[in-house]
C-alpha cells in the first residue's frame, strides 16, 4: 500500500543527549494513512527505504497511531517500524528514545501524557515513560526519585525493553578473524547475542576500546548483524562499562549510541558488577550516556536519557 496523499510531519532528533548534534540521530516520521483499517505494515516497504534513504540518519522511525482499542488515553499506541539506508531492523532504542521525544514534545499525544506504548511489525510492546529531570542530578540518576512530569520543565525518556540473554560463540565466529580491529587487544570474553546473533567481545578496558580503529571488511566477513565490545570503565569514573557498536552490514558503520544493545549488556555488566543500576557510555565520535536499570524478576531493561529535537517539517512526497 503506498501512503497517502496527505503530508506526514518529521522531526530529526538525537538520542541519548540534551546537547544538538551529539548523541545518536535519528528521523522520526509520524505517517497519515488513508482509511480506518490502513495499517503500517502495508505500507510499501520500498517507498520507506527511499525515505530513510534521504534523510541519511542511521535509523529513521515510521509511526503510526494504533486502531480504535489500541491503548488508553492515558497511554496512546502507535506502530512502529525502523530503518537504516538500506535495511530494515527489527529494534532500535535510540530512535525508539527519538520517537518517544518527538511525540511527546510535538503534540502527537495529549499534554498530560505520561506513558507511550510502540508495537512492533513483531508484536512486542515496547513503553516509553516520560521521568522528571532531577534538580541537582544529572538526567535519570536515581529512578526511584521519578515521578512522572506533567509540566513543561525538563524531562528524560525511559524504555522498557525485554533482556536479551547472551550465549557461546562457535569456533568459526571467534574475533581471531579481525587482527585489524582488535589490533593486539586484551580479550576477556567472546559471546554472542542470542536473539540476533550480535557477537559481543569483552575487552580488559574501556581504554583499549576507545582506541580501537575498525576494519569495516573484517566486520562484515565475521560479524552476522553487528559487532560490539564492551569494557570497565576506568576506575573513579561515573560510569561502569563502556561500549562501542559497529554494524556496517546493516549500513551503520559505527552506531553511535545503541540503546536496544543493552538488553544484552546490562544482565552481562549487572552480573559481573554485582549490581542492577548502572551507568553505560558509548565511546563514539558523538558520545552518549545512559541510565540502565535491570529488573531481573520481570526480565525487563530500563533505558533512560534525553533527547533534543534539531529539525522539523513536512515530508510531501
Amino acid at each position: 500500500m503506498p501512503t497517502s496523499a496527505r503530508p506526514h510531519r518529521y522531526a530529526v532528533v538525537d538520542a541519548f543527549t540534551d546537547v544538538p548534534f551529539r548523541g545518536n540521530p535519528a528521523a522520526v516520521c509520524l505517517l497519515e494513512l488513508d482509511g480506518a483499517g490502513a495499517r503500517i505494515r502495508d505500507v510499501d516497504r520500498k517507498w520507506m527505504l527511499a525515505v530513510a534513504a534521504e534523510f541519511n540518519a542511521p535509523v529513521t522511525a515510521f509511526l503510526a497511531p494504533a486502531a480504535a482499542g489500541g491503548g488508553t488515553a492515558a497511554t496512546p499506541r502507535f506502530h512502529i517500524r525502523w530503518f537504516t539506508t538500506v535495511a530494515e531492523v527489527e529494534l532500535c532504542g535510540h530512535a525508539t528514545l527519538a520517537a518517544a521525544h518527538f511525540l511527546l514534545t510535538g503534540g502527537g499525544v495529549g499534554a498530560g501524557t505520561g506513558a507511550i506504548e510502540f508495537v512492533t511489525m513483531a508484536g512486542l510492546v515496547l513503553t516509553a515513560r516520560r521521568r522528571v529531570k532531577v534538580v541537582g542530578k544529572r538526567a535519570c540518576d536515581d529512578f526511584a526519585a521519578h515521578g512522572v512530569d506533567r509540566g513543561g520543565g525538563g524531562f528524560c525518556i525511559e524504555l522498557d525493553f525485554p533482556v536479551a540473554s547472551v550465549e557461546e560463540c562457535g569456533s568459526g565466529e571467534l574475533p581471531a578473524l579481525m587482527p585489524d580491529t582488535l589490533n593486539g587487544a586484551s580479550i576477556v570474553n567472546v559471546c554472542k547475542t542470542s536473539t540476533i546473533g550480535d557477537l559481543m567481545v569483552e575487552l580488559s578496558s574501556g581504554e583499549e576500546i576507545a582506541r580501537l580503529r575498525p576494519n569495516f571488511i573484517e566486520i562484515r566477513e565475521c560479524a552476522k548483524r553487528a559487532m560490539v565490545v564492551t569494557g570497565p570503565a576506568p576506575a573513579g569514573s561515573q560510569v561502569d562499562f563502556v561500549t562501542r557498536l559497529f554494524a556496517p552490514n546493516v549500513g551503520v558503520d559505527e552506531d553511535q549510541v545503541c540503546g536496544s544493545v543493552h538488553c544484552a549488556l546490562v544482565p552481562y555488566w549487572a552480573k559481573k558488577l554485582g549490581k542492577t543500576r548502572l551507568t553505560a557510555q558509548m565511546a563514539s565520535s558523538r558520545g552518549g550516556t545512559l541510565r540502565l536499570e535491570l529488573d531481573e524478576d520481570a526480565q525487563r531493561v530500563r533505558i533512560c536519557g534525553e533527547a533534543a529535537t534539531v529539525m522539523a517539517g513536512t515530508l510531501l512526497a
